[in-house]
């Protein structure tokens, strides 16, 4: 099992474009045999330390593979709308992992 953490980071003003890629990005995961386990916006008051910019939200999903997790960023239709997101989104960390 494949875990995919991402870090968010979005442009002032772009949050209503993010959601509305989000909407159709998030279903798209269980298509290709994924899960979101978390989607949180924390308030700067959540963090108790940090070394880097609070990110605006953090993302958990799982795939059963590296390969449906490569089925998913490639999905015809969430290319699309990647658009929406590159007009959002400053940046993103995206660290993957696995289960111990």
């Amino acid at each position: 099992m494949l875990y995919i953490t991402q870090l968010v980071y979005i442009i002032p003003g772009q949050e209503k474009v993010f959601d509305e890629f989000e909407q159709i990005a998030i279903p798209q995961i269980a298509q290709y045999n994924g899960q979101l386990l978390f989607r949180l916006r924390p308030e700067r008051s959540a963090f108790i330390e940090a070394s880097i910019e609070e990110p605006y939200e953090i993302h958990i999903a799982t795939f059963p593979s590296q390969d449906d997790f490569e089925k998913y960023k490639n999905d015809k239709e969430r290319r699309k709308f990647l658009h929406l997101k590159e007009q959002s989104v400053k940046a993103t960390i995206l660290i993957q992992g696995v289960r111990l």
